[in-house]
Order: C-alpha cells, then structure tokens, then sequence
C-alpha cells in the first residue's frame, strides 16, 4: 500500500487550498528510540517508541498557493533550488494533496534547532507541515489522523504533533492508521533536557539510510526490538511514579544499545565525534561523584542531558554553553 491510497478518505478531489496560518510543531527527544522500519514507504516502525517533546524549540511552517510552475521552499531565510534534498521531500509530501501539475506553494520554514543534525529537525518540520497542510486544504483531521500524516512525511513526526510525553504505537495494520502517537497523561514539573552542541553541521549519513543500513547489515539488530519493548515498559512506570533514577538510566541504556546496533553495521555507522565522548565520560564521572544527570543520542553527535531542576545550577558549572530545556515547564 502506498501513501496515496492511505490518505485517499481524507482527501476530497478538487479542493482549493488557502493561504494556511503560520503552525509550529516542537521538536522532539526519544527516551526509548525508534530505529528501523516494517514499512519503508509508510514509516511504520519495527518498535514502539516514547519522547518527551523540547517546548519553544522546533518548526515553524506556513503555506500560501503561488501561481508557479514549480514549489518555492524556504527555509530559515533562504531559498533553496528544487534539486536540493530537502525541496524535494516538501514537495513530493505536498504531491499527496493536489492534482499533478497543478496547484503549487511557497512553503516557509523556520526551524530553532540546527538542520538535519540528529536533533529531531525533520520531525518537527513534518509534524508542522501536516499541520499546515490540514488548515490550508481543510482537511478537518484530528489529532490522531495529524499524526499519521505527520509520519508519512517522518517517521518521528508522528510524535511532534503532540507536546509532552508521547508514545507512538507501533501498530500492526497493514495501512498503518493504528501508527500514531498518543499522549501520556502525566506531566513532569522539574524535569529538564540539556541540548549539548558537538557539531551542528549537516551529518553525513542520514537516519533513513542509517535505519536501512543498520537492519540490512547488523546481525546485532535482532535484539533491538525486545529491548525497545522492554526499555519502554521501564519508561513508562518511571513516568507514572516519578523515578527519575529509572527514567534516565533506561533512557540513556536505550541509547547506547541503539547506537551498538549501528556500529555493529556494516560499513561501521558511527555518529559520535571525539567531542561526543568525551562528554560521555564526563557524565559518567559526575555520576559517580553524586550528581544525578544521563544523556540520551539520536542519529547525530549531539548530547541530550536528562536532570532534574534542582540540579541546573550545578550543571551549568560544568556545561557553560548548554541550551536547556523544560519541557513542562514550571507547572
């Protein structure tokens, strides 16, 4: 099945699009990681997967019909030519909603995290492209449909159509609408997630061919699913009791086995820089001195640190230059 024909109830033929108001989607972060698909066309995952999404810091996307042979894409102030990677992903998404040669946008987007550098950019953006595609061809999906939309364009976007803790199911129909994210009812006060910027430049293996890669290749992946399923349950009582202890050592475990997988592929898969463990080992020595901090990585060399507010003084110390986050904020 193809995404065409997924979509095809929700889309009724000859729709005018409007100019769409300007939406934002945050980013997300995975504290039990989605690594590897069942479906390469649907993005339908081979393991459940829950994150916690990053407040003010994501995309933000308007659409507005243009009377142009081709799309006109932005991003972050700059316009880019319809051969690069990114135009063409935006367009062929927009392709899904509109009569072939007809119809086409000048798509705007602002992202406040960097591109492409395993910080959860393409989630964000695709969940407020959905977003922005529901209003501007009135659509009148709900939150549920959103999501799976959102995942046809990035897998993980399914999660950013939401905000706080999100778990996206991984479904089991062959059509994936039973593929989507849903919201954990519990909240966090205090809980705080610190951005750790090794490189932000543009990684050079993508998650999608690195995804690929690591299933085709890694005979250490058959694992992953069990353990994913496993870290997820972990995940799930340290957030409906408070253990912070549970959630930052399942989390940051979930990691590093995710990343083992990778460097058990073939080529070797390795997104860590120098930089990237160093810090490692740094956290790993103010753990054993006393101080409750853990990391989590996705696809890129960049840290994510998980502690509590209580503990941001402290960190600060250590970490000067690092963005920091609370994702529930004061509440």
């Amino acid at each position: 099945m193809d995404k065409a024909a997924v979509l095809a109830p929700w889309i009724s033929p000859g729709r005018v699009p409007v100019t769409s108001e300007e939406h934002f989607a945050p980013s997300n972060i995975a504290l039990c990681k989605y690594w590897g698909k069942r479906d390469t066309q649907l993005n339908l995952p081979v393991n459940a997967s829950l994150s916690v999404s990053l407040g003010y810091l994501g995309s933000h996307t308007r659409l507005v019909p243009i009377d142009y042979s081709a799309d006109e894409i932005w991003l972050n102030g700059d316009r880019l030519l319809p051969s690069a990677a990114f135009s063409q992903r935006i367009s062929a998404f927009l392709d899904l909603f509109r009569a072939p040669g007809q119809c086409h946008f000048r798509v705007t987007t602002r992202n406040s995290i960097p591109t492409a550098a395993g910080l959860a950019s393409s989630a964000s953006g695709f969940a407020a492209l959905a977003l922005a595609v529901n209003d501007s061809f009135q659509l009148g999906l709900n939150t549920e449909q959103l999501s799976v939309l959102a995942r046809l364009g990035s897998g993980s976007a399914c999660r950013s159509v939401f905000k706080g803790f999100v778990e996206w199911q991984m479904g089991q129909r062959e059509d994936g609408l039973d593929s989507h994210g849903v919201v954990l009812p519990e909240t966090w006060p205090g809980l705080c997630v610190g951005l750790i910027k090794v490189d932000a430049s543009v990684k050079s293996t993508d998650s999608r061919s690195g995804m690929k890669r690591t299933v085709e290749t890694a005979h250490l992946y058959q694992s992953w699913p069990l353990q994913a399923a496993a870290d997820l349950q972990q995940l799930r009582r340290a957030i409906t009791v408070g253990d912070f202890t549970l959630l930052g050592q399942t989390a940051e475990h979930n990691a590093l086995s995710m990343h083992a997988t990778m460097i058990a592929s073939w080529p070797p898969l390795v997104y860590w820089q120098p930089e990237s463990l160093a810090c490692m080992q740094k956290i790993w020595r103010l753990r054993q001195e006393g101080l409750p901090v853990y990391f989590t990585m996705d696809a890129g060399p960049n840290l994510k640190l998980l502690f509590e507010r209580d503990q941001l003084e402290e960190l600060m110390r250590h970490f000067p230059d690092m963005e920091v986050i609370q994702p529930f904020g004061d509440d």
